[in-house]
């Protein structure tokens, strides 16, 4: 197993849950500072580290109408606002080589999108950065898979690799998550992240957007924490209804904060008896 920190959130073998959430998009300087600054408290209150998520950019929205966020320059200004002032580490994606250096001036973790994981160039150059890396292992990929894009990354010298389960095509217009998948990827031994949200999207499912099922956000939460994923990926806003992305399968922050108890008792449990089994 890897093991390295962002920031001072240690990622190694077994560390206690982390969280990374946010937004979909920045839909703004002052609700991206409102709703870390949400996540932050939520997160204080039960112990858990967190990590701020949200694009700058989206380019792979389903219509030419879709918002798209604020773009690199005014969305890295406003993620290195909220990195300062509300003091924490923030990750956001990269859909182009041009991209990378900037981003890497701002965020603590570059992540690659799902359909781009297999792109060599732009894995080898943001690897290039030193910067951790956490690739979102694309919906029409095997777990097994992920062994040829990790060492994409590595050839550069950086062994500071994150990959994240999102749940893989299953027909038209939806997504599945076979569980085995994370264990598959544990083996793998870089730290694994589930992507709770994304993972109960469907694709393109309401023609010129996507759809979703939050309904099965904390269910699948569950079982992934109760394979010792290292850490969560959730998107939150304080208004799904009528967010500007992905509102479907965002969770609201009161969601958040009823979830997080019994996932950290969850993973307690698990990790706990693990190091028992360990030593004994």
């Amino acid at each position: 197993m890897y093991k390295f920190n962002v920031k001072n959130i240690k990622i190694y073998p077994n560390n206690p849950l982390v969280l990374i959430a946010g937004p979909c998009v920045i839909e703004g300087q002052d609700h991206a500072l409102f709703m870390a600054e949400k996540i932050k408290a939520i997160c204080k209150k039960v112990r858990v580290p967190c990590i701020f998520k949200s694009s700058f950019l989206k380019a792979n929205r389903s219509s030419i109408e879709s918002y798209v966020g604020p773009g690199l320059d005014k969305g890295l200004k406003i993620l290195e606002k909220v990195k300062k002032e509300i003091s924490v580490p923030v990750i956001s994606d990269v859909h182009s080589i041009e991209q990378i250096a900037p981003a890497a001036s701002v965020l603590d973790i570059i992540q690659i999108p799902a359909f781009l994981c297999r792109q060599t160039e732009l894995l080898v150059t943001a690897a290039k950065t030193g910067t951790v890396i956490n690739v979102k292992k694309g919906q029409f990929l095997a777990p097994g898979d992920v062994e040829n894009v990790i060492q994409k990354v590595k050839s550069t010298g950086n062994e500071k690799i994150l990959i994240t389960e999102r749940g893989s095509t299953f027909g038209y217009n939806n997504l599945v998550v076979d569980m085995r998948s994370l264990e598959i990827l544990k083996r793998v031994g870089v730290p694994v992240i589930f992507d709770a949200t994304h993972s109960i999207q469907l694709p393109g499912a309401q023609g010129t957007c996507s759809g979703g099922q939050r309904e099965f956000v904390a269910p699948l939460a569950r079982a992934a924490v109760s394979i010792g994923v290292n850490a969560l990926f959730s998107e939150v806003h304080d208004r799904p209804a009528a967010a500007k992305c992905d509102g479907p399968n965002m969770i609201t922050p009161e969601e958040l904060a009823q979830l997080l108890p019994l996932l950290i008792k969850i993973d307690s449990l698990v990790k706990r008896e693990f190091n028992h089994g360990k030593s004994a």
